[in-house]
C-alpha cells in the first residue's frame, strides 16, 4: 500500500540547557521522493550534538542545495525565565511548525518531534494538529528531525558567535551560553548580561548586575 503522506515534517529544538541565549527549534519537511537520497549522501546523518562543526555545515549545506523547506522559531531568555524552558521549547515549536506550514506549500505530511516537544501542549494558535507524534530519541531515529536538528544547532550556533561581539566577556563564541568553567568563571567576575537566564544562573552566589 503506497504511502499517503508526501512530507515527513521533523521538529527539534537546540539550547535547552545553556545558561545564556535563545532556546531555538527548527521545523524541517523532508520530501518522500528525498527521504532516500538523504540517507546515500555518503556522510552519517545522526543528532547534531554528535556531529563535528564540520559535519554540521555540511548538511546544513545540502539542506539549502537540496531547497528542504524549513522554518525556525526562538524565544528570548527573558520568555524562558517567565514561562519555564519546557513551555519556551514547545512554544518555539508551534511557531516554527506554523511558519513551516505558512510560508512552504507543505500538504499531506505526517510530524515528529523530539523527545519533550509536543505541538498540543500550545493550544489556539490556528492550525489544527494531525499525525503528530513524539519520539524519544527521535535525532537518532528520524532523518527528518536529525536534520530539523542540525539546522537548529548551526543557526543557534552562528547566533551565539555573532551575539559574542556585543558580549565578550562571555567567551559565547567557544561555549555558545553553555556553563563551562571559562564562562561561569566571567559570570562571577562580570555579573550577568541583558541574555543570560537568570533562573539558570540563581545558584551562582554573589552575582552582580549586568556590565554591558
Amino acid at each position: 500500500m503506497r504511502s499517503q503522506f508526501n512530507y515527513v515534517i521533523g521538529i527539534d529544538e537546540v539550547g535547552r540547557g545553556p545558561l545564556a541565549g535563545p532556546v531555538v527549534v527548527a521545523a524541517l519537511a523532508l520530501p518522500k521522493n528525498l527521504k532516500y537520497g538523504i540517507r546515500n549522501t555518503g556522510m552519517r546523518l545522526r543528532d547534531s550534538k554528535k556531529l563535528s562543526v564540520t559535519q554540521r555545515e555540511k548538511w546544513f549545506k545540502l539542506i539549502k542545495q537540496k531547497n528542504i523547506p524549513y522554518a525556525l522559531a526562538r524565544v528570548s531568555p527573558k520568555v524562558i525565565d517567565r514561562i519555564n524552558i519546557s513551555r519556551a521549547a514547545n512554544l518555539a515549536a508551534v511557531k516554527a511548525f506554523k511558519r513551516l506550514i505558512t510560508n512552504y506549500k507543505v500538504a499531506n505530511y505526517k510530524i515528529f518531534l523530539d523527545g519533550g516537544l509536543y505541538l498540543n501542549k500550545i493550544s489556539n494558535f490556528g492550525f489544527q494538529i494531525q499525525n503528530s507524534k513524539t519520539v524519544v530519541k527521535g535525532d537518532e531515529l528520524i532523518p527528518a528531525i536529525s536534520l530539523a536538528s542540525i539546522v537548529a544547532k548551526v543557526t543557534r550556533d552562528r547566533y551565539m558567535v555573532k551575539l559574542s561581539k556585543k558580549y565578550p566577556y562571555y567567551w559565547f563564541k567557544e561555549n555558545k551560553g553553555y556553563g563551562t568553567k571559562k564562562h561561569i568563571a566571567a559570570i562571577k567576575k562580570y555579573g550577568l548580561s541583558d541574555i543570560h537566564r537568570l533562573t539558570f544562573v540563581k545558584k551562582y552566589n554573589n552575582l552582580k548586575t549586568s556590565v554591558v
